[in-house]
């Protein structure tokens, strides 16, 4: 069975960070949906973008990679002592020196769509957009309580879709609003278009391969440190990121409740297509 992307002649690898010592749900690479590993379905929709010749599942635990292989797919055993997902894939890419074009297609997240793993690539090669080292992706926020949760990511760019900052704190601030209503809540609470100037960000990345080695040799930054953000390290090296809407809303899978809202989704999907 051959297992290659789309569009082999692509220069675009997708490298899917696979850790079995997930702090909120242990071994969730792992954890069945409909029968298989979650990191089975997170393969299938990288092979999926046309844009992708091949992924590879980066892993530091051998279940994981066992079921990868047994699966007729690639994975690939990497140090342990990684301090990011990012330091994992670059990891892998060190050995692939004919790759042009490296997506990190997070390990926990099996509903991301295809097509925003290339319009992400797409966003780093086109020609029109000048110089871009990273391009990641974004999605509106519909739910205000987003807005102040700090677990979620807010990106605000310049007119022509470039980051200008990344934070879990909520960006931009309605400062008027505020001043209005007295707090952050009750202005979002009163003035519900308020909502529709925050953005998510989400954690597919895609880097040239060159500049992702370049970029995990660099320490830590004062703002990564500050944010808990590793993207502000390329921000405060002065680097490029595109950031461009999702295709479709995605979900990183984190706890058991984000497993089981997952599955209800596909089983429905899979009822969906039955009939």
């Amino acid at each position: 069975m051959n297992y290659t992307g789309a569009n082999p002649a692509t220069k675009a690898i997708a490298v899917i960070p696979a850790r079995y010592k997930s702090t909120r749900l242990p071994g969730k690479p792992l954890l069945p949906i409909l029968g298989r590993p979650l990191v089975l379905w997170v393969v299938d929709r990288a092979l999926a973008a046309r844009n992708v010749a091949r992924a590879i599942v980066a892993t530091d635990d051998r279940r994981i990679l066992e079921a990868v292989t047994s699966a007729g797919f690639e994975a690939m055993m990497t140090r342990s002592d990684h301090a990011s997902g990012t330091d994992r894939v670059a990891e892998v890419a060190q050995s692939l020196p004919d790759a042009e074009i490296i997506v990190n297609v997070q390990g926990d997240e099996p509903l991301i769509s295809p097509q925003t793993i290339d319009r992400a690539i797409e966003a780093l090669t086109e020609t029109d957009t000048g110089k871009v080292e990273i391009a990641t992706t974004c999605e509106p926020i519909s739910d205000r309580a987003d807005i102040i949760n700090l677990a979620v990511v807010k990106v605000v760019t310049d007119k022509n879709g470039r980051a200008l900052y990344f934070s879990r704190a909520p960006i931009p601030y309605p400062h008027e609003a505020v001043r209005r209503h007295g707090s952050l809540k009750a202005a979002l609470e009163n003035e519900k278009e308020l909502v529709s100037c925050f953005r998510k960000h989400t954690g597919l990345y895609v880097y040239r391969r060159d500049f992702l080695l370049e970029y995990t040799s660099w320490p830590q930054s004062a703002l990564e440190r500050g944010e808990g953000l590793e993207q502000l390290r390329a921000l405060e090296q002065g680097a490029t990121i595109k950031v461009v809407e999702a295709a479709s809303s995605s979900i990183g899978v984190d706890t058991m409740e984000d497993l089981e809202r997952v599955r209800a989704i596909m089983e429905s999907e899979v009822t969906m297509t039955a009939r």
